[in-house]
């Protein structure tokens, strides 16, 4: 479910679900798509997550492809692991991890307004066991860290035995990059934290551990503790340290500068998500059978994470690798992490309010951020590869024209009267209104031709120069059916020498368009932010997505139709004849309105396979050009359906229901997309405060 389906569809219904209940089917409908045979690549279509070399870095001793990992949290149960891992993710967590499992069937709070996620215990999860199976087959290529925690309240013994067990387990299974060691979080003392602390050098020499390991923090505990723990090392036993997304009790939790904690004794929030009165204090005792170690994740927890990198970047330097995402709901939040020293972003509650594209959507930025520093290369001369394409959709507009001036003129061409053996008085003569219905089937023809043409030449002019993978791919998918409908004749059983000698002049343009393409990263400002713009494109990226999947699906029924039985109910209606008669006038009236019929369902397919590769792929902010690329390739096509229908009286409304259906969608999509893809991103863009 990429962004243009989760917040306009998907997330209304989900979120009236009870949490648990909308994880579950959320987390198993993606995981089931990814299991089918081609689902994991679908779902990487639907969103274009192919990742860019620029992402590639190594974090920790572990070398990932992107800086953006999912936290534990977010699939507790791994059933949709194999389709996140389509996102644009560079890692996979898994955790909390005890040594038995701990269950819950408290509700999950989701307060949509403050963008929170309470979670009634942190410590849920399925035992050491069935997870140390689950990472032994993933189905996906991704790095896996397991975060691994002692029981709720095992003493400092206990505790020390539970992580000797769970880090010779990983250790031994060979499946986890690395380790991420979560002793803080928790109702024990912080006399026993620096205890268990003291003792996990040696546990980890005795073990003789060779996979990376990090130190886990809570998001809430306090800055002069957290000092204090990494200081008793040295750093010497962590390859890296992760800031955790979760927070017992908010922001207030972490005021505690000297690391005293006394001001944390008997504070009480104030509420909880559900408006009830709560004490999440650290001197009330639960049991491990329980283990209601309530949390909550949300965008609150930004200020905080990024406080925390900025002090460990200032006390430890550039050398550790750090690992955060609290409060990561936009690309711009993400970039501020990073800004303040940390090397890679944990995703949480991100993915639930801001949708599945937020990895894509970072990775953007961060390539963005990279590439902006340098300057943008030159474009490749014209004549290298992108000149030819912008030949062809000249060419096509030209052939558009030309057949519009037929169409509403003689439309039979000599070759056609040739064929039929009749003159177009004699059309006349046989079925007065079969003359205008081969006008509207060459205009309707005429009017798409125009349109395929001004999107190749905008695709070419601005995409294809830029090295953009997503226009080449449009242009190479649509154009490869386009002269493969060609060959549609074979079934309609009449060859058209002007559509051949076309199809022979166009086709060497085409070739000498594919050659030495290299893709390359978008030099332009890029969204950061989840703003009311973004969320109004998201609903005109949704009306283009349907319009392309609709025209596809309306030009391979008419092509299918062109080919096999010709007329559909309305046709025959307007046209007060049968094909029996039609056929007893001339038998090969039949084939050349064939021909007229799949050639228009052909084309159609081929510009709708160019308007849905941009719907799901191109829309990007401040794309001037694409937006009036859409709208210039648009209005041809719909001016030639809807005038020539008039124009002949072909006005049935169930026959124009359909491009009544896809003109809304255009014009709806137009209008909600332009303040996205017409405004200015430099300045908002900027702004990371």
């Amino acid at each position: 479910m990429p962004d243009w389906s989760y917040q306009t569809l998907f997330r209304p219904l989900l979120f009236r679900l009870p949490a648990r209940a909308s994880r579950a089917f959320t987390l198993g409908a993606i995981g089931a798509i990814s299991r089918i045979p081609g689902g994991s690549f679908v779902i990487r279509t639907l969103g274009h997550m192919e990742l860019s070399p620029l992402l590639e870095r190594n974090i920790g001793g572990v070398d990932v492809v992107a800086p953006v990992g999912v936290s534990g949290g977010v699939d507790p149960g791994g059933i949709a692991h194999r389709a996140l891992a389509q996102f644009g993710i560079g890692w996979i967590e898994h955790g909390p991890i005890t040594t038995v499992p701990i269950k819950s069937d408290e509700p999950i709070g989701n307060d949509s307004l403050s963008e929170r996620i309470r979670y009634p215990s942190y410590f849920e999860n399925d035992g050491v066991e069935a997870i140390a199976n689950r990472i032994q087959q993933p189905g996906h290529r991704l790095p896996q860290f397991v975060r691994i925690a002692p029981m709720p309240n095992a003493p400092p013994e206990d505790a020390l035995e539970q992580l000797g067990k769970l880090l010779a387990k990983f250790e031994a299974s060979g499946a986890a990059a690395g380790c991420y060691i979560d002793i803080a979080s928790s109702d024990r003392s912080w006399h026993d934290v620096l205890a268990i602390y003291q003792q996990l050098q040696g546990l980890v020499e005795q073990l003789a551990i060779t996979m990376p390991l990090y130190l886990y923090l809570p998001l809430d505990l306090p800055n002069g503790r957290m000092l204090e723990l990494l200081g008793r090392s040295g750093g010497k036993l962590w390859d890296g340290i992760v800031i955790g997304e979760y927070s017992r009790t908010g922001e207030e939790r972490c005021s505690d500068e000297d690391g005293s904690g006394k001001s944390l004794e008997g504070q009480a929030e104030s509420s909880d998500l559900y408006g009830q009165e709560t004490a999440w204090t650290p001197s009330v005792k639960r049991t491990q059978a329980t283990a209601d170690y309530a949390v909550e994740v949300g965008r609150n927890g930004l200020t905080l994470a990024v406080d925390k990198v900025k002090l460990i970047r200032e006390t430890f330097g550039p050398d550790i690798a750090v690992k955060a995402g609290a409060g990561v709901h936009q690309p711009s939040d993400a970039l501020r992490l990073l800004k303040a020293g940390a090397n890679g972003i944990m995703l949480h509650s991100g993915l639930v309010y801001a949708g599945p594209g937020l990895p894509k959507r970072i990775n953007e930025a961060v390539i963005y951020e990279k590439v902006s520093r340098s300057d943008e290369p030159k474009p490749p001369s014209f004549w290298r590869n992108w000149g030819w394409m912008c030949l062809l959709g000249i060419g096509m507009i030209i052939g558009g024209l030309i057949a519009w001036q037929i169409g509403a003129t003689n439309v039979l061409l000599p070759y056609d009267t040739a064929f039929l053996g009749m003159t177009a008085a004699d059309v006349v003569g046989a079925n007065r209104y079969l003359l205008y219905f081969m006008s509207h089937d060459r205009i309707t023809l005429a009017g798409t031709m125009l349109s395929i043409g001004i999107l190749y030449y905008g695709l070419a002019r601005y995409g294809l120069r830029a090295g953009q993978h997503w226009a080449r791919t449009a242009l190479i998918t649509s154009a490869s059916v386009g002269f493969a409908s060609f060959f549609l004749y074979l079934g309609y059983g009449y060859f058209d020498p002007l559509h051949a000698l076309a199809a022979a002049v166009l086709l060497p343009l085409f070739l000498l368009s594919l050659r030495g393409h290299k893709d390359l990263p978008s030099w332009k400002p890029v969204n950061l932010h989840n703003d009311r713009t973004w969320r109004m494109a998201m609903w005109g990226q949704l009306c283009f997505v349907i319009l392309g999947f609709a025209l596809a699906a309306g030009g391979a029924i008419i092509a299918g139709v062109g080919i096999t039985h010709v007329f559909v109910k309305t046709d025959l209606a307007y046209l007060c004849t049968t094909p029996e008669a039609l056929n007893a006038i001339n038998p090969k009236l039949m084939s050349l309105i064939a021909h007229d019929r799949a050639g228009f369902g052909g084309a159609l397919l081929c510009d709708a396979l160019a308007i849905l590769i941009i719907a799901l792929w191109g829309i990007t902010q401040g794309a001037r050009w694409l937006w009036w690329t859409l709208l210039l390739g648009g209005a041809p096509g719909f001016y030639a359906g809807f005038s020539v229908h008039i124009r002949i009286g072909y006005t049935d409304f169930i026959h124009l229901l359909p491009a009544y259906f896809a003109l809304i969608l255009f014009i709806a999509g137009l209008i909600l997309l332009y303040p996205y893809m017409m405004g200015n991103t430099d300045s908002k863009s900027r702004d990371l405060s």
